[in-house]
């Protein structure tokens, strides 16, 4: 039997993420958690987001600019970071 969905892997999950991740904070001006979980699939594994963002911010693509309470429902109100893209050296 074969599936029919194909089943993410750590690596390309991640790289899908920090890539979705510096996109926004361009387009957006921020981004959150919220942000990344409406805009991608669910991640093979739970602590996946956190990752992406520690990636995207060793990377230099954001840095924090405060934090606010999670509308995710599952999150439970819970406090989270505010990204914004690093302004890029012209």
């Amino acid at each position: 039997m074969t599936r029919a969905a194909v089943l993410d892997t750590r690596e390309e999950w991640l790289e899908d993420a920090v890539a979705t991740i510096h996109a926004l904070a361009h387009s957006q001006g921020s981004v959150t958690a919220d942000d990344l979980h409406r805009e991608m699939r669910e991640p093979p594994h739970s602590n996946l987001p956190g990752i992406a963002f520690t990636i995207a911010t060793n990377r230099g693509y954001i840095h924090s600019i405060g934090r606010k309470r999670s509308s995710t429902k599952s999150r439970k109100g819970a406090r989270i970071d505010i990204w914004a893209a690093v302004k890029e050296e012209s």
